[in-house]
C-alpha cells in the first residue's frame, strides 16, 4: 500500500507519535490499513532513506490462521529482485510485530492516479509495457501474483510502476497434481473466469486476464466487469461479457479481446503478448542486474537473515531472537552484536573455567565437549546484518541430565552480555 504524497487521503493520513525502531528507522505518517498490518512512511536514521514498514500483528496473524500466508510473502519476496517489482529490504521483529521495510513508492497508488481520469492510448501501453515486464519476471520464477490490480500497483519518483502486495501470491510448490491451483482467491472485479469455476486454474493464465482487467481500466477509466450484484457481475466475467469503449482503437480492441479471453486455453499468454503488434509499440525491455549484496548472500552459506529465521522459527515466535527467554536446553539460538570472533573468545573462557573443552572451527564456529563424555554441543554463528549476528546452539546429549546441567545452568547464564536486547519502541512493542 503507497499514498500519493501531494495528495494524501484524509482517512489515513494521520500522523503517529515518532517511533525509533531498532535504533534503525523513524516511523512516521500511517500510509494504509490492512486487516493484521498497518503501513507507515519512515526514515532510516542514518542514511536518511524513506522507505514503507509493514506492521503485522502477529496475535491477530496466528489468532486468523494466515502464518503460512504471511511466511509464503516474505519467501516470495525475497526472491524476486526486478526494477518493476517493490523490493524486500529486510525484516525485523519485536515480541508483538513483524515489521515488512520496503523500498519507498514516492508516487502512491495508480488507482489514485486513474480515478482521477482515464488515460491516453500511449499511456496505457507504457503502464501496461512495464506491468507485463514484472508479471513475466514473476512468472519466469514460480511466482504467480494473483492479486494484481491497480490498487496494488505503485509508481515510483518517476511516476515509473512498481508491483507490489505479494500476500495472496502462489508458487510452484502449491501446485497440485493436476497441474493448476485450487485456492480461490483475488478481488472479484479481477478475477479471472476460470477461478469461478473452481476446478483448478493455471496461475499465470489468470495473472494475464487480471492484466487485461487493468488494461481496460487504464483506457475506459472504468472496470469492463461491473454491476452492484456480485453474481450479475460473476455471470459477466464467466462469460467475457464486456463492452468496448468508442474511442478504442482496432488494434487495441484485437488486443484487449485476447486477454480478456474466458477461455484460458486460448487466452493469449505473456510471450505473446510481448510479441504482439500493440504491445510492441515504443517498447524498451528492461536490463538489470543483482545487487552485490543480492549475489553475496546467495555465494556466503553462513550468511542468515530474517527471512531465515522467520521460516524455521518454532510456532512462529520471534521474540527469543531479542529477549532472553526460555528456549529447551541445548537448542536455542539468541542473536547477538558482538563480532563472531569476540562471541567464541568469549564462549572459550566460560567453557574452559567449567572444564568443557572446545574445539574451534573455521566456518565462525565451535564444537564443546564434556571432557567426562556427558554432552557434545556445536555452536555456529550467521550473519544477520551487518550489524548483528544470529548465534545457533545444538546439542547431542551423551547423557541428558548432565548436558543440560552444564549448558543451561553454568554455560548459558554466563553469555547473557553478548545477547542483543532490542530497543523498546515508544508503544513498548
Amino acid at each position: 500500500m503507497a499514498e500519493d504524497p501531494s495528495n494524501p487521503s484524509p482517512a489515513i493520513a494521520e500522523i503517529t507519535p515518532d517511533i525509533n525502531l531498532f535504533d534503525k528507522y523513524e516511523l512516521g505518517k500511517l500510509l494504509g490499513c490492512g486487516a493484521f498490518a498497518k503501513v507507515y512512511h519512515a526514515r532510516n536514521v542514518v542514511t536518511g532513506q524513506s522507505v514503507a514498514i509493514k506492521a503485522v500483528s502477529k496475535q491477530k496473524v496466528m489468532k486468523g490462521g494466515f502464518i503460512g500466508q504471511i511466511k509464503r510473502e516474505i519467501s516470495i519476496m525475497r526472491r524476486l529482485h526486478h526494477p518493476r517489482v517493490v523490493k524486500l529490504l529486510e525484516v525485523l521483529a519485536t515480541k508483538t510485530k513483524i515489521y515488512f521495510v520496503m523500498e519507498f513508492a514516492k508516487g502512491g497508488e495508480l488507482f489514485a492516479k486513474v480515478a482521477k481520469g482515464r488515460f491516453s492510448e500511449d499511456l496505457s501501453r507504457k503502464y501496461f509495457q512495464q506491468l507485463i515486464t514484472a508479471v513475466g519476471y514473476c512468472h519466469a520464477r514460480g511466482v504467480f501474483h494473483r492479486d494484481l490490480k491497480p490498487e496494488n500497483l505503485l509508481l515510483d519518483e518517476n511516476w515509473d510502476l512498481k508491483v507490489s502486495d505479494f500476500g495472496l501470491s502462489a508458487v510452484n510448490d502449491q501446485i497440485q497434481s493436476d497441474g493448476l491451483l485450487h485456492t480461490l482467491c483475488g478481488t472479484p472485479a479481477y478475477v479471472a473466469p476460470e477461478i469461478l469455476g473452481k476446478k483448478g486454474y493455471d496461475g499465470a493464465k489468470a495473472d494475464v486476464w487480471s492484466c487485461g482487467v487493468i488494461l481496460y481500466v487504464l483506457i475506459a477509466g472504468y472496470l469492463p466487469f461491473n454491476d452492484t450484484n456480485l453474481m450479475v457481475m460473476y455471470r459477466k466475467i464467466y462469460r467475457g461479457q464486456f463492452r468496448f469503449p468508442k474511442w478504442t482503437s482496432p488494434d487495441l480492441r484485437r488486443f484487449l479481446s485476447r486477454l480478456l479471453d474466458a477461455n484460458p486455453e486460448t487466452r493469449i499468454t505473456v510471450d505473446e503478448i510481448l510479441r504482439d503488434p500493440w504491445f510492441k509499440q515504443d517498447f524498451k525491455g528492461i536490463e538489470f542486474h543483482l545487487e552485490d549484496s543480492d549475489l553475496k548472500r546467495q555465494e556466503n552459506h553462513k550468511s542468515l537473515n530474517a527471512f531465515d529465521i522467520i521460516s524455521f522459527s518454532s510456532g512462529f515466535d520471534l521474540s527469543g531472537l531479542f529477549n532472553d527467554c526460555d528456549i529447551s536446553a541445548c537448542n536455542e539460538r539468541f542473536v547477538s552484536s558482538e563480532s563472531p570472533a569476540k562471541i567464541i573468545d568469549r564462549i572459550e573462557e566460560i567453557a574452559e573455567a567449567e572444564n568443557v573443552k572446545v574445539t574451534k572451527n573455521r566456518d565462525c564456529g565451535a564444537k564443546l565437549e564434556g571432557i567426562d563424555g556427558t554432552f557434545v554441543m556445536a555452536i555456529e554463528i550467521y550473519q544477520l546484518t551487518e550489524q548483528l549476528v544470529v548465534v545457533e546452539v545444538k546439542g547431542k546429549e551423551m547423557n541428558a541430565k548432565p548436558g543440560q546441567e552444564i549448558w543451561k545452568d553454568k554455560l548459558r547464564p554466563k553469555l547473557g552480555s553478548l545477547v542483543y536486547e532490542a530497543a523498546p519502541t515508544a508503544s513498548g512493542e
